[in-house]
């Protein structure tokens, strides 16, 4: 079959190559992917600018959904024909600290499909039992392959940030990320103010229909002043920041209230200058989110199954396999929003 790979360190060195499918250890299951999506860290692996531990050769892909097409020994009988997603953790030790308070996100032996173990941009991909989440009535995959980027909000929203009813959340940067956020901020009773620039004025528009209350451009606003005019002067209680870039950073510094909530939602992919003295003068609870655990996911599930999130509209584009560079060059010019690879043969 065919699949995307990483075959090389350093800059570029990805092509779509010939993949074998390996046999399955007991407890492992294949899933026949249907839908799977490019995300930022994709883009990082591409230019060798990961934080993330990765192994190559190794095929990208972490977001998706399929069906289980067969079942290694252990894996219950009913397990097969399901439609799953599935959690990205697919090695984890099990008895560090971390794991044995579920945050298996930060796992210090943590290994991850897409970065370390053959991932799901191929027509099939094979993970643990335990990371494949049968998907709800009614969710189809389109929508389920974006159900790992949700749990990775669900988790920087609600368990690192946790955001109360009535807080006033300014997200910064309007990207999938952040217009996921902005639908869960609401699930939770915040009002939300989105921040983006004057060339995202399309996503901006998606985040009103997705029910942001306020819209701010960078490039033609002083957001500052429109935060506080929102705020009786005092700022945000809640920002998410989620452009990764060191602009975006800077200006979400600047929008949190003193005795706020900054959580660092975007990956940079390297080092960037902010001024940390901030955090302190103005007792700035600054947060950092990664990942998912599987409480999270439980809520992710939820979440679509009662509507609350709508991951779908978020797709813009479906882009067949070998033309990957193209979906690509599409995610690093910011055009669209979601874009999908078909990986089916």
């Amino acid at each position: 079959m065919k699949g995307l790979v990483k075959f090389a360190r350093g800059q570029g060195h990805m092509e779509v190559r010939e993949v074998a499918e390996r046999p399955l250890e007991a407890g492992e299951l294949r899933i026949g992917v249907e839908a799977a999506g490019i995300c930022g860290s994709d883009l990082h692996i591409f230019h060798d600018e990961i934080k993330i531990p990765i192994r190559v050769p190794v095929v990208l892909g972490h977001e998706f959904s399929g069906r289980v097409v067969e079942i290694g020994k252990g894996v219950p009988q009913e397990r097969l024909g399901q439609r799953v997603t599935a959690m990205p953790s697919v090695r984890i030790c099990g008895v560090c600290r971390y794991c044995r308070q579920g945050a298996i996100n930060l796992c210090i032996r943590r290994e991850s499909m897409g970065y370390w173990h053959d991932g799901a941009f191929a027509p099939t991909c094979v993970v643990p039992d335990r990371c494949a989440l049968e998907l709800p009535e009614g969710v189809d995959f389109r929508a389920g392959a974006l159900a790992e980027p949700l749990a990775c909000v669900v988790h920087a929203v609600c368990e690192q940030t946790r955001v109360s009813a009535g807080d006033l959340v300014a997200i910064v940067g309007p990207g999938a990320i952040g217009l996921l956020c902005l639908q869960v901020v609401k699930a939770e009773g915040g009002q939300v103010l989105i921040c983006g620039l004057e060339k995202d004025a399309p996503r901006l528009e998606l985040a009103r229909a997705l029910g942001a209350d306020h819209i701010a451009v960078v490039d033609q606003e002083d957001v500052g002043e429109r935060v506080r005019d929102l705020s009786e002067g005092y700022g945000a209680d809640v920002v998410l920041e989620c452009s990764g870039s060191a602009a975006g950073a800077r200006l979400a510094l600047e929008l949190v209230a003193k005795g706020g909530k900054y959580t660092q939602v975007g990956l940079f992919g390297k080092a960037i200058e902010i001024d940390l003295e901030q955090v302190a003068v103005r007792e700035i609870q600054f947060a950092g989110s990664f990942g998912q655990k599987p409480t999270a996911w439980k809520r992710t599930l939820n979440l679509l199954e009662g509507g609350k999130v709508d991951t779908r509209r978020l797709i813009s584009h479906e882009v067949p396999l070998d033309h990957w560079q193209k979906a690509f060059e599409l995610f690093e010019r910011q055009e669209g929003l979601k874009i999908l690879l078909e990986v089916k043969g």
